[in-house]
């Protein structure tokens, strides 16, 4: 089917849906009532379309269904993917392959939490089809992650419809690009109504697709500020993961990553460690890279992204993408998943940036309204010591100089421990910077091997990583 971008009304787009006779499936919706089903009803020739609607509002019925969950929530991915693999199951069973010759399957489903009546949390869900594009191949699956940003449940429901139709319009029309998909989803919808902040798509149609450029394409478009995938490369939900767990970040370019990184995180870590209430298990490690550190050169390359992610997959760590370039923007995120401790490890130069009033210009409150967000009271700053190329001399937190107005604030949230320099470095690493690094890979030069963790050079000599011996000097 074309992958052309023509459609956007949504009544427009379930009218051809239901014109279009091989597409035939189910619809299983609970918690926002049967939004998406009603476009299909309502655009004429729905029983060209519609095997099934259904929405297990009690509980007692939804479990009879589709089984319990373990830790009882009923608005989660496992849950989704439980009424998917259902519904689907039913129809293979029930309709009569012969009866139903070029017919393509799918089955759509929901399971959403609408705005609670204090208003106090705005609700979120989970959304997903599995569906065939072709009747002799295996199924493909969409799943998303939504949250709402109105302040009417009403409206949230009409939203979750469009947003439905959008996903099954673009599950048969535009299967081919993924990318185009994506934005699709927005079709009648303003990007301050919904926040789509995890997708991810599998099936034969979508082996070529790397979840991970799926995740950057959300962030790109501004359908969200951060996306977060595991070591494996699979996109998950920050809250999911983060909830109630003691969070260490680093932020970097990882481009590659290197000793120093590796060295700040192990120094950091072993601090972060002293905190009451912080160990091992707990605690969740964050790689963080910003949105404007992927663009710094230009447009994103999304080979040269890829290949950092690939790195810190390899080494197992969890990467996240966010258009959070202030700290104090990141730090706040992290403070509405966990109530619990924050550590962020930073280079003495990235703090200057931190304690630079120019950095705060388009924020009404300025730098006090910044730090008030920065500085709480479960969060550290750890500070690893950086050297000046110019002078050679090595800063800390005790000969770092702030602007002469901010020095009595800056001493201030030193002494009470909010700033901590880290101890026990490797003073060897500290003469190894990642833009050298890379120079020295892309010119085929000696001696940059023994600059990053052990197994890395491998990997990027063997899949030719970063422009590796390519002949080229990086501008």
């Amino acid at each position: 089917m074309s992958s052309k971008k023509t459609i956007t009304s949504p009544k427009n787009k379930a009218l051809e849906v239901n014109l279009n006779t091989n597409i035939y499936g189910s619809f299983s919706e609970i918690g926002a009532g049967q939004e998406t089903v009603r476009f299909f009803f309502r655009a004429g020739g729905a029983s060209q379309t519609i095997a099934k609607a259904m929405s297990a509002y009690d509980k007692e019925f939804s479990d009879a269904i589709y089984g319990k969950e373990e830790d009882g929530r009923y608005v989660t991915e496992p849950r989704l993917v439980k009424m998917l693999k259902h519904e689907v199951s039913l129809m293979e069973q029930r309709l009569e392959r012969s009866v139903h010759a070029g017919k393509l399957f799918f089955s759509y489903a929901n399971t959403v939490q609408t705005i609670d009546f204090a208003k106090k949390n705005k609700g979120h869900g989970w959304v997903g089809i599995r569906f065939q594009l072709d009747e002799m191949e295996d199924y493909n699956e969409i799943i998303l992650h939504l949250k709402f940003h109105e302040n009417d449940a009403r409206l949230q429901q009409e939203t979750l419809g469009i947003l439905g139709v959008n996903l099954i319009y673009g599950a048969f029309y535009y299967g081919d690009n993924p990318r185009l998909l994506i934005e699709s989803l927005y079709d009648e919808i303003a990007k301050d109504q919904l926040e789509i902040d995890m997708i991810n798509f599998n099936g034969p149609r979508f082996a070529y697709v790397d979840n991970r450029l799926m995740s950057l394409q959300l962030v790109r478009n501004g359908m969200t500020n951060s996306v977060v995938f595991n070591p494996n490369g699979r996109n998950v939900l920050s809250s999911e993961i983060l909830y109630k767990k003691n969070i260490f970040a680093m932020r970097g370019s990882f481009r590659p990553v290197t000793n120093v990184n590796m060295d700040m995180l192990k120094s950091g870590m072993r601090m972060f460690l002293e905190e009451d209430g912080v160990t091992e298990e707990n605690t969740r490690i964050i790689f963080e890279i910003t949105l404007s550190n992927l663009t710094a050169l230009g447009e994103i390359n999304e080979r040269d992204f890829l290949d950092r992610a690939d790195i810190l997959g390899k080494l197992g760590y969890t990467v996240m993408i966010s258009n959070y370039s202030e700290y104090y923007r990141l730090v706040n995120y992290f403070s509405k998943i966990t109530n619990k401790r924050i550590g962020i490890i930073l280079g003495v130069n990235n703090l200057l940036n931190i304690f630079n009033e120019e950095y705060y210009v388009n924020l009404s409150g300025g730098i006090m309204e910044a730090f008030g967000k920065l500085f709480i009271n479960n969060v550290r700053l750890y500070l690893y010591p950086y050297i000046d190329q110019e002078t050679n001399e090595l800063l800390t937190s005790e000969n770092l100089k702030v602007a002469p107005e901010l020095k009595e604030l800056y001493k201030y949230f030193k002494n009470n421990g909010w700033i901590k320099d880290v101890d026990g470095i490797n003073e060897e690493n500290l003469h190894i910077y990642s833009r050298d690094v890379l120079t020295q890979i892309c010119m085929g030069e000696e001696g940059w091997e023994s600059k990053v963790p052990e197994g890395v050079s491998k990997m990027i000599k063997d899949r030719v990583m970063f422009g590796y011996n390519k002949g080229f000097k990086l501008h």
